[in-house]
């Protein structure tokens, strides 16, 4: 029998963002590699009691997935967005 983890999600202009607290340690790789500050600490605890991270705002995550590709523990997950490209 397998456990559902939940996540929390935030709808960006450009993705969608889910952090997973049930897997996040707080080690703040993300908050460091990601290229805007888009995220920040939350009040939300994570596995070990320590914060987790939530984006600041809808529109400064571009949705280069540094941070997915950085959390060692697969915390944070990524969903691009398709936009309609000028014609």
């Amino acid at each position: 029998m397998s456990k559902k983890v939940d996540a929390i999600t935030f709808e960006m202009d450009k993705a969608t963002f889910n952090i997973f607290p049930e897997f996040c340690k707080g080690c703040g790789l993300c908050k460091e590699k990601c290229p805007n500050q888009t995220i920040i600490w939350s009040d939300k605890l994570g596995v070990y009691g320590t914060p987790t991270v939530k984006p600041k705002d809808e529109d400064s995550c571009i949705a280069c997935s540094i941070c997915e590709m950085v959390c060692p523990d697969c915390a944070i997950s990524i969903i691009k967005k398709k936009t309609r490209k000028a014609i």
